[in-house]
């Protein structure tokens, strides 16, 4: 292309440099940015040109063009010539200072331009530069500004102009009065003084390594005078931080005395404008810069300015950083840097300055003091060494104050210390001890309110912060480990530091791991040398208690135990291999819960049975009394945690039983017993387990202790005290009562079994009755405290389980058993009747419970009064609570039932007859009928369980009957219906059992298993599930049990039972009792049939009420009996009835469908009334033109609906398979010529009403009806898999509405010929006469039906095939396009259903779709589109001469719908012409290749058609097309980016395709640009887009020889008009094609 050309593109692209459009904007700078890359000397003019010309281009066009060119530069500056260059930098000189005013985005555009030009003609740009420099006249801003730039962009090139440069600069300074003026002198000065110093810094590398900073002391100092003494003075904050900025780097160029002499006045001028600004880093990145300068000449004037300095730097600090700002960050690290520079340099004056600032209550003082300590601790080492104690001792007061963010900042500190050995130094063990202070914060008095910057207030928290580096010290300063071991051990014990629990045995743990791989000297502990430590015995003591609540604390049961386990050695030189060996067990059952699911008593015993196992392996009783002296004397700890004092207590006990000692056992006890905090309910359990478990080995001295300190003067004592305080008196000595009487349960349940009965009533209990003076004592109960009560029950429940539990309990005579009883029950009917609030009730009946199997018996009345009261306590309870409510409420629940549950069962197993069972069930009797469902439910709890152990130790010794079977199976039976599912299954297994007891009592052995009565067992599934019908069903099968196994002598007691029942309040059961006595009944079958018209009778009377579905069944019955003696006449009679059909009519219908020969008959005569009429009647129309009303007729409509009714009984199935052709046809006519009917207007009326409750539920809108009636054939005669595929598919809805009705019938075909195959030949011939229907719809529906057989292979299978084509052909000339059209489908179809079978009829189906391309006059005709689908099927299985003669017809004819407005159309044309290009793989004749490359731009530009369905269609027909084109690369390429599924980058692919395209077909560019031309107008935006696209690629890989091919003036004006595009994406692509023309350059 000859220079002209490109001075056209780019001037073209010039033109359009003013679009609106930013992104348009953008792409055109792009383009001229090509343009460049390639011949950047003619851009670059041209653009140089076009801005001299239009000098009255707005600014913001002209900065873009100067953008452009400082981008051409950037790459390609090194190809200019002088006289380019020195255009350029003319015309960029000129621009930057057309105008005075400040144009920043123009200026600095220029500025750019300059800048880039100068890294390769730096002398030039200067010389410019210099000449902008006029004496005595200000420079412009903007050349100021570029000065600054180059200095930085080009340091080597621009230091050895800098002494004219400022020598043209300082003699104006004074002249500069504008503040913009004076920030670009200021900026200039700043970057001149860093390039300077980077100059110097690299003379190494410097073109003129003999320049000094003498070369420009003098100038800057001159500056310098000018910029402090005047201008920093400015009222302009912006000005007086340009000047600041400027003056740190300066301040390095100052010659040395000349800094010396200013910084007196220098310093306290930059640290007054911190007063003024709020932005200060840049204030304190230049102070920093200044004292660097200062301390590198060895100034003494610092030494002067050094309190002012401190004073505002420390100011500065302590300034609360509340924003995430950069600079506010930044600025905190500036000035710990200045801190820095003076620690290095004054480290005396800055501790005296800082030090005492520690002693300050101020928290902000404080905090950035400490800041500033810690920071120069780390970045001064070598300065601070000497400085330590004095540091020590200063952190003082810092340690007592209680402000958070001082703690968080003294931790800081104290973590500096410890990596620089300040810990070492005396005292640094209060900063330890601070650190394990902070690690036992709780977790609920911090943080404070955490600040902006942080994510996670708890990982910045005091707590957290000492935690991390408690740890952090430990395990990776090495140079602590002899400082914190062994002397973090003296933190375990006492009670303040147990909050640092977790991270001190951590800690502990590895540090004593080091210790011992440095060996066993360095690891064992010398208590002498270290006084303050705990004893191993404390160690112990502390760490297994702890361990009991192992999730507190971040989980320090597991810490402790490891701790403990490491500890080994230093404890007791026999332990470490057992040790070794458990407690990785019990860590390893931590790991295996959760804080949630651990069983808290299992752990317990868990650690007790550890403890036990150490005791045992020690053996040595001074070592274990010992260890039980520490465990007492730690209990004052855990006053506040009663758990662990709990399970201390065990411990102590567990401990003394292991001593032999009696006398310190006795001693301890007694020590207990005298210093227990007996309010505390706790430690009142705590004491008596500890008792309990010490009299396992010391039962004597145990009982001997409790009696001593009855008749202790201190037990005297403490209650005359307590009498003194009539108010505290009772209360509290009845809390030393409880105690006492809890721990002579716990010893009566934990002693060894065979020296307790001896002591029961001689010792313990009269010692238990002593302390609680009850009625039966001698004292009443209702002034008792209820712990009192609590205890006494719980106590003497233990006393009778140790009796029962005993060998020799049968022989022991136990007197006091009944007044125990009676006192359990006056507790028990105290306690409130509807609440659970206590366990006293709970533990009263499991104490009956053992006091009933202790000798004597009781009387016959206290065993009623037990029962009726424990009953009456338990029953009558609210509902149990749900889990959410109270998890302890239910378990208190669950429990107390199990309670009463054994106290029966006690009961019952002291009377096993069945009089003593029918006692038990008259007791339950009034709780089984209760209107409340939970009593019901736990009363059918408690017979089950009563009847399953009665059953159980069944002991049959002569047969007798069991009279009251039928009683009791009557009482239970009905409510296998409860509304309650527990009560259902309890029911069944209450008959199950009554069954087999009856078996029982005819001679049956007990592990016989009948198999009737076993099926009960299998029906209890259909009890779970709430549906009526299952559950009444479930109901009928007991029944038939029932009456299998019944006695007859028993069956008129369970009938009247049963009647009786029918009136009960819960319905359910009502309901279940009426289908078990029509199940009975059924079962003797004549009496049945003798009450048939009293149920007819009655049947009428409750279908009026209403009142219950028991009455259905009769009524079925009853009209079935009708039906079979008046078929016509009953059918009349309900057809008769008014639409729509009440639920009662409707049941009745369906009672007619009983029995397979009367449903025959029955439909029979319905479709003789269905088609006796007309489907239809048209009404006249209202107004002129309009189309008539279709209103159904009334008899059709009314057989439709019953027709239905009666098809939904399943027993109708045999009839509707005989009639099954005659049923689907007359179905889908009646479908079809109802579409959009409307109902009478007395029945629209009705519907506007809308029905009442009484009338079934179903849509009486004819065509809804009909299609209702016809899914209901199908699924009664066995194709439900067709009804199936139908409502999946939305079928049914389709057949509705007249827009789906088509396709509806054509899914109905494709199921029926999926699913139905056989039964389509009678259908067939059913539909043998409906082509000449005069109905155009009953047309449509058979032939879209008929269309859709032939695309299954059935038609084949069945014979039907010829049939099929006759019959579509015959309708090939309808007069209904749908038809027509209906019948090209069913043709095209033949290539999916039976391909083998297309090339026999080829000839005859390309005809018949050729002429279907010409169809009518229409562009867009149906019957054209489904001719080129069917085609589009067809073409890959006729013969290849039976297709070749319409080929090229058929490519022609589609062509034009390639750019059809309708997508319907073009991606069906698309799609044909890639099939036809597959078909001619091979063997493309030169014709039809001709289509094939004329159609190959199109569609690659529809690739991008806004359908995705025509773009879809390219992506295959460009696939297709491939091959033929004889490219493998472009074929290859069709291939990888065309897939289906795969995104596509169009430009990516466009790419490739033009690269192949060029290559090998370089001819066809002037063709391909010529269609893209045609496209450049195209309707969618996309399109019109993509062609200018593709322009540009094809030119991107074309060939200068190609060139002649393209009329490129033509290309540029059209790409000149789509820059004026109103679519943005048009114009970018039109600039980016024209940024590519510059490859036919």
């Amino acid at each position: 292309m000859t220079e002209s050309s490109i001075k056209k593109l780019a001037s073209t692209l010039l033109d359009a440099i003013t679009d609106k459009d930013p992104v348009v904007q953008e792409q055109v700078c792009s383009a001229l940015c090509s343009l460049g890359e390639v011949r950047p000397v003619e851009t670059l003019r041209t653009c140089e040109e076009y801005l001299r010309q239009h000098d009255k281009l707005a600014h913001p066009y002209r900065a873009a063009v100067l953008r452009a060119m400082e981008r051409v530069l950037s790459s390609r500056a090194s190809e200019l010539d002088k006289d380019t260059a020195s255009t350029i930098i003319l015309l960029a000189s000129s621009e930057m200072t057309k105008t005075k005013d400040l144009v920043w985005d123009w200026q600095q555009a220029a500025s750019g331009v300059l800048v880039a030009v100068g890294r390769q003609f730096i002398s030039k740009v200067m010389e410019e530069l210099l000449r902008k420099l006029h004496p005595g006249t200000l420079p412009h801003c903007a050349v100021l500004h570029t000065l600054a730039s180059l200095s930085v962009a080009n340091a080597f090139g621009v230091v050895p102009f800098l002494p004219s440069v400022l020598s043209s600069l300082l003699p104006v300074l004074g002249m500069a009065k504008q503040d913009t003026v004076r920030v670009a002198f200021c900026s200039a000065l700043q970057r001149f003084s860093e390039g300077a110093l980077e100059y110097l810094a690299n003379l190494d590398r410097a073109p003129d390594p003999t320049v000094r900073k003498d070369a420009f002391a003098t100038d800057i100092f001159s500056a310098y005078d000018v910029l402090f003494h005047q201008w920093l003075q400015s009222r302009e904050a912006k000005l007086r931080l340009a000047v600041v900025e400027a003056l740190g780097p300066m301040s390095h160029l100052l010659p040395s005395e000349r800094l010396e002499e200013q910084l007196p006045k220098l310093l306290p001028g930059i640290l007054a404008l911190y007063k003024k600004h709020s932005e200060t880093f840049y204030l304190s990145k230049s102070l920093g810069q200044i004292l660097e300068a200062a301390v590198s000449v060895g100034s003494r004037t610092l030494e002067t300015q050094l309190d002012a300095l401190l004073a505002a730097l420390h100011s500065q600090i302590c300034v609360p950083v509340e924003s995430s700002s950069p600079l506010v960050m930044s600025n905190q690290k500036e000035v710990l840097r200045c801190f820095t520079v003076l620690a290095c340099s004054l480290p005396d004056r800055l501790l005296a300055f800082l030090l005492p600032r520690l002693d300050t209550s101020n928290e902000r003082t404080r905090v950035g003091t400490l800041q500033v300590v810690r920071h120069v601790i780390n970045s001064a080492a070598a300065q601070m060494e000497d400085k330590k104690p004095f540091i020590l001792s200063s952190m003082r007061l810092p340690l007592l104050d209680t402000n958070s963010k001082v703690k968080r900042a003294v931790v800081q500190v104290i973590s500096a210390m410890a990596h620089h050995g300040y810990l070492e130094q005396p005292g640094g063990e209060v900063m330890i001890e601070y650190i394990v202070q902070q690690c036992a914060l709780p977790p609920e008095q911090e943080p404070e309110k955490p600040g902006p910057s942080s994510k996670d207030p708890k990982a910045d928290s005091v707590r957290a912060v000492s935690v991390r580096t408690l740890y952090l010290v430990s395990t990776t300063v090495d140079r602590m480990s002899h400082v914190l071991w062994p002397y973090l051990l003296q933190f375990l014990t006492p009670v303040r530091f147990t909050g640092a629990l977790t991270p001190l045995c951590r800690s502990l743990v590895h540090l004593a791991q080091k210790r011992q791989e440095a060996g066993a000297d360095a690891f064992l502990i010398q208590y002498d040398a270290h006084a303050s430590l705990p004893s191993p015995y404390a160690v112990t003591a502390r760490l297994l208690v702890v361990s009991s609540s192992p999730y507190l604390g971040d989980g320090r049961g597991v810490a402790a135990l490891r701790l403990l386990s490491v500890l080994h050695p230093n404890i007791h030189p026999l332990l470490g291999q057992h040790w070794e060996t458990t407690v990785p067990l019990l860590l390893g059952y931590l790991d295996e819960h959760t804080e949630e699911t651990l069983p808290q008593e299992e752990w317990e015993e868990k650690l007790l049975m550890f403890l036990r196992d150490t005791l045992a392996i020690v053996s040595d009783n001074a070592w274990i009394c010992q260890l039980s002296l520490e465990l007492c004397r730690q209990l004052p700890c855990y006053d506040e945690t009663p758990q662990e004092k709990n399970f201390l207590y065990k411990c102590i006990g567990t401990t003394l039983g292991a001593a032999s000692s009696k006398e310190v056992v006795r001693k301890h006890l007694q020590e207990l017993l005298e210093t227990a905090r007996y309010q505390e309910e706790a430690e009142r359990e705590g004491l008596a387990c500890c008792f309990g478990i010490c009299a396992i080995s010391h039962l004597e001295d145990t009982l001997a202790q409790l009696e001593d300190f009855v008749r202790s003067e201190v037990f005297r004592k403490s209650i005359g005290i307590l009498n003194i305080f009539k108010d505290r008196s009772e209360n509290e000595v009845e809390k030393v009562k409880s105690a006492l009487i809890l721990c002579y349960g716990h010893v009566a349940a934990r002693a060894p079994q065979e020296l307790v009965l001896a002591k029961v009533e001689s010792d313990i209990l009269r010692n238990i009755c002593q302390h609680f003076n009850t009625k039966v004592l001698g004292v009443k109960v209702e002034t008792k405290d209820p712990a009192l009560k609590l205890c006494l029950v719980q106590s003497v429940c233990m006393v009778s389980r140790a009796i029962c539990s005993s060998t020799q309990a049968g022989s022991f005579h136990f007197t006091r058993k009944a007044e125990l009883v009676a006192q359990m029950m006056e507790f028990i009917r105290a306690e409130p009747p509807d609440s659970l609030r206590t366990p006293i009730r709970k533990k009263a009946m499991l104490t009956c419970t053992y006091l009933v199997s202790v000798e004597p018996a009781l009387d016959e009345q206290a065993r009623a009064d037990v029962i009726r009261g424990c009953l009456h306590s338990v029953m009558a309870l609210l509902p149990e609570p749900e889990e959410k409510d109270g998890g302890c409420q239910k378990s208190l629940y669950l429990e107390t039932l199990h309670a009463l549950e054994g106290l029966l069962t006690s009961l019952l197993q002291r009377n096993m007859t069945p009089q003593g069972l029918q006692i038990m069930i008259e007791h339950l009797s009034p709780w089984i009928k209760s209107p409340r469902g939970h009593e019901r439910a736990r009363a059918l709890g408690l017979s089950a369980l009563l009847l399953r152990h009665f059953l159980e130790q069944l002991r049959v010794s002569a047969l007798v009957p069991f009279h009251n079977l039928g009683l009791l199976v009557g009482l239970f039976s009905p409510r296998c219906a409860d509304l309650w599912p527990a009560t259902r299954q309890e029911a069944v297994d209450c008959v199950y059992s009554l069954l087999y007891l009856q078996l029982g009592y005819e001679g049956f052995s007990r592990d016989y298993r009948d198999d009737v009565a076993e099926r009960l067992l299998s029906l209890k599934d259909g009890l779970v599930h709430p549906d009526p019908t299952i559950l009444f069903h479930t109901c009928h099968s007991i029944g038939q049990i029932i009456a299998k196994r019944l006695p007859p002598d028993q069956l008129i007691s369970l009938l009247l039972t049963m009647f009786e029942a029918l009136g009960d309040p819960e319905k359910n059961c009502s309901r279940a009792a009426t289908v078990m006595i029509n199940c009975l009944l059924q079962e003797r079958g004549g009496v049945l049939q003798e009450k048939v018209p009293e149920i007819v009778s009655v049947l009428r009377s409750k279908l009026q009420e209403a009142q219950g579905e028991h009455v259905l069944p009769a009524a079925q019955h009853s009209m079935y009996l009708l039906a079979t003696q008046h078929c016509a006449a009953v059918v009349s009679s309900l057809l008769g009835s008014p639409l729509p059909l009440d639920s009662h009519t409707s049941m009745l219908w369906r009672a007619l469908a009983v029995e397979p020969r009367l449903a025959a008959q029955v439909l029979g005569l319905l479709l003789e009334k269905m088609s006796r009429d007309v489907p239809f009647k048209e009404s006249r129309a209202f107004l002129l033109g309009r189309t008539p009303d279709r209103v159904a007729t009334l008899l059709p409509l009314s057989a439709t609906c019953a027709l239905f009714e009666v098809l939904s009984t399943p027993a109708a199935g045999p009839a509707v398979l005989e009639l099954y052709p005659q049923l689907f046809v007359a179905l889908l006519l009646r479908v079809s010529c109802t579409v959009g009917v409307q109902l009478p207007r007395n029945l629209q009326a009705q519907e506007r009403r809308g029905a009442s409750p009484a009338l079934a539920a179903r849509n009486l809108e004819p065509c809804s009806s009909a299609v209702d009636t016809l899914r209901a054939v199908l699924l009664r005669s066995g194709s439900e898999d067709v009804a199936q595929r139908m409502d999946l598919e939305g079928g049914w809805e389709l057949l509705r509405t007249s827009a789906g009705h088509e396709e509806g019938a054509t899914r109905l075909a494709r199921a029926m010929a999926e699913h139905a195959g056989p039964r389509l030949p009678l259908v067939l011939k059913a539909l043998a006469c409906t082509h000449s229907s005069a109905y155009e719809n009953q047309r449509v529906t058979t032939t879209a039906f008929l269309a859709e057989l032939l695309n299954s292979n059935v038609a084949n299978d069945l014979m039907l095939l010829d049939s099929l084509l006759e019959s579509l052909v015959a309708r090939q000339k309808d007069t209904c396009t749908s038809v027509r059209r209906l019948v090209l489908r069913g043709l095209a179809n033949l290539a999916s259903g039976c391909p083998d079978k297309v090339r026999a009829h080829g000839p005859q189906l390309l005809t018949a779709m050729i002429g279907g391309l010409d169809d009518g006059d229409s562009p867009h005709s149906p019957v054209a589109l489904e001719a080129m689908l069917g085609l589009a099927r067809l073409v890959h299985l006729v013969e290849a001469w039976d297709l070749r003669s319409g080929l090229l017809h058929v490519a022609i004819r589609i062509r034009p719908f390639f750019d059809s407005e309708k997508m319907e159309f073009r991606t069906a044309s698309i799609c044909l012409f890639g099939h036809l290009n597959q078909v001619c793989h091979g063997d493309c004749e030169d014709v039809f290749l001709d289509q094939v490359v004329g159609g190959l731009a199109p569609l690659l530009l529809h690739l991008q058609d806004p359908q995705a369905a025509v773009a879809s269609a390219c992506r295959f027909a460009l696939r297709m097309c491939g091959p033929n084109l004889a490219c493998e690369d472009l074929s290859a390429a069709f291939q990888k980016h065309l897939q289906e599924g795969r995104a596509l980058h169009f430009g990516e692919f466009l790419n490739t395709t033009c690269k192949h395209l060029m290559h090998h077909f370089p001819d066809l560019l002037g063709r391909l640009l010529t269609t893209c031309l045609f496209y450049f107008k195209s309707s969618w935006e996309d399109v019109r887009a993509a062609a200018p696209l593709f322009t540009g690629f094809l030119v991107l890989h074309a060939e200068p020889r190609q060139q002649p091919q393209v009329d490129l003036d033509q290309l540029i004006s059209a790409l000149q008009i789509l820059l004026k595009d109103p679519a943005p994406e048009v114009r970018t692509r039109a600039a980016e094609a024209l940024g590519r023309l510059v490859k036919l350059a």
